[in-house]
């Protein structure tokens, strides 16, 4: 009996902007354009993060604000439709529940694991919390123990343990840097090339496009 498909897919780069570079654009502080494609450990990035926002006196209403604005990457939200047509889908995301919500929506409302911020009375952000380290490989090995056959589909470094421990990894538009180093996994620009691998690696029917 062949086990049914699961996709877990990151969000930021994916399927929709990276929040911290469209905060870094909008209210135009730099240092915050680094993310995991340039950082692989989380922790330090989100204290780079945390730091800058108290010097920059940015509180979570003004990036609430700047997310409120975005859009999904184009043809994503397509992507994501014809994906759920065809097995279940699991967003697999290092944002958080408090800044996800409306792109969610845009989305169509997908599963998505993230982590939790901590927000004082003023509206600052003192800290972050992690739902569980290294969450997207520790979920794709509990989905795989429920007899799932996962794929899974990222760009940055804090994907690269969840590729790994998937049946089968994608990237999807990473940086040339992190492919030389993961050379195993089949690189994908455009929604057409991430359907034709996702097909392939879960068998779906190409019926339907």
């Amino acid at each position: 009996m062949e086990k049914p498909v699961l996709v877990c897919l990151d969000m930021e780069g994916v399927l929709v902007p990276e929040i911290w570079i469209a905060v870094a654009e909008k209210i135009g502080v730099q240092e915050l354009l680094v993310t995991t494609r340039e950082i692989p450990d989380y922790d330090e990035l989100m204290q780079r993060r945390l730091k800058i926002l108290n010097q920059q006196k940015i509180t979570l209403s003004d990036i609430e604000h700047v997310v409120s604005e975005l859009r999904p990457l184009e043809g994503a939200t397509e992507f994501l439709h014809w994906l759920r047509a065809r097995c279940q889908v699991i967003i697999l995301s290092d944002t958080f529940y408090e800044l996800a919500g409306p792109l969610i929506q845009q989305l169509g409302y997908p599963t998505i694991f993230s982590h939790t911020l901590e927000v004082n009375e003023c509206g600052a952000i003192r800290n972050y919390h992690l739902r569980q380290a290294d969450q997207k490989r520790h979920a794709v090995a509990a989905l795989k123990s429920l007899h799932f056959r996962v794929l899974a589909a990222g760009d940055s470094y804090n994907d690269i343990s969840m590729l790994q421990e998937a049946h089968a990894g994608i990237f999807f538009r990473p940086p040339e840097s992190i492919c030389e180093q993961f050379p195993q996994f089949p690189v994908t620009v455009t929604y057409a090339e991430l359907k034709a691998q996702l097909r392939e690696a879960g068998a779906f029917s190409a019926h339907g496009g």
